[in-house]
């Protein structure tokens, strides 16, 4: 079995972005199609603290380079108060065949780059080709860094790009941070009414009380994109008004997320009105440019794999990683014996 540590798993992505793209709208379409098995993530919680929790996604993907296998993914906010990460990850891929263990890898960086480059092809397909000049991000973690890296590529004409955070120092750095990498772009610190005045809107932050109400800000463009990765920010009203994008709906429409609350309020689903994956390859139709588009991706197991598969390709090529002995339960002395024989 070949391990992949954080620095491994690091300087495989480098240079991987539009690989990354692919495999991700890729792993959308097969799911849509069908070729997938992905079950219910289930959710492990320290007693009294309710807000910490561990998610196990096994899930597998079929198509011409099929994968298997699971991501572990810890989420205790109180790190960030620690100077720690919020989200550590463990990525483990099988083999098809035999189903034994072949690869284990720091999974945080994979599941940053996949929910980004899921949240990038979303905002590009559903602003429906209107060029993107100005996006505001809400929450100034490592998600929402690697969410600038990825619509910078879908969205090549942005200029502005608006910060917020519930601690506004948190959001100078993060200015600074990314005026250093994007000299062309103007980056700024706001509060939440400004940030909410751009085009896109890329909303991860560690809260899950349901806080924002959009109706309270009246004046945002027509037709804007939210990306609404942290799935609890909303509150049910502004999904019931938003024309509604998921990844997979039975994934998003649980575990109190804010379309789970809306579906509590209303008693149905309709409010959900299309599966990236089905737009993605052209069987469902787009969102209509005079309402916001809100995009909430539950995150997929068949994307962290699809990404796993290719670091794990790109470590290979490059001779990153180690392989370890001993993570295989050995031969049986019966059939072992038997392999090969008549009997």
């Amino acid at each position: 079995m070949r391990i992949l540590g954080r620095d491994d798993v690091r300087a495989a992505l480098a240079g991987l972005d539009s690989t990354v793209l692919d495999s991700v709208r890729t792993a959308y379409v097969l799911h849509s199609q069908g070729q997938s098995d992905l079950p219910f993530s289930t959710f492990l919680r320290p007693l009294g603290r309710p807000d910490s929790r561990i998610i196990a996604l096994p899930a597998y993907l079929g198509g011409p380079a099929p994968v298997m296998g699971l991501k572990w993914i810890s989420s205790f906010p109180e790190n960030v108060n620690r100077g720690m990460q919020r989200a550590s990850s463990l990525c483990i891929l099988n083999d098809l065949e035999s189903g034994y263990p072949v690869a284990l890898m720091e999974g945080s960086q994979i599941s940053a780059v996949r929910t980004a480059a899921s949240a990038a092809l979303a905002g590009g397909l559903l602003s429906a080709g209107r060029p993107v000049r100005t996006v505001g991000l809400i929450g100034c973690g490592t998600i929402n860094h690697r969410v600038m890296s990825c619509l910078a590529q879908v969205h090549p004409d942005i200029e502005t790009v608006l910060l917020q955070d519930a601690f506004p120092e948190r959001a100078k750095v993060f200015a600074a941070e990314l005026a250093a990498e994007y000299p062309g772009i103007a980056f700024r610190a706001v509060d939440v009414a400004t940030a909410l005045g751009a085009e896109t809107v890329s909303i991860a932050t560690t809260d899950s009380s349901y806080w924002l109400d959009l109706a309270d800000y009246p004046d945002r463009p027509h037709g804007q994109v939210i990306l609404h990765l942290s799935l609890r920010d909303l509150s049910p009203s502004s999904v019931l008004a938003a024309h509604n994008v998921v990844d997979d709906t039975q994934h998003a429409v649980r575990e109190q997320t804010s379309l789970h609350r809306a579906e509590q309020q209303v008693g149905h689903r309709e409010f959900v009105h299309a599966e990236i994956g089905a737009l993605l390859d052209g069987r469902t139709g787009p969102a209509t440019l005079a309402r916001t588009v809100v995009f909430s991706p539950f995150g997929l197991g068949v994307l962290d794999l699809a990404v796993a598969e290719a670091v794990l390709n790109a470590a290979v090529a490059a001779g990153l990683g180690t392989e370890v002995e001993g993570f295989d339960p050995g031969s049986h002395k019966v059939t072992s014996t038997l392999t090969g024989s008549a009997a």
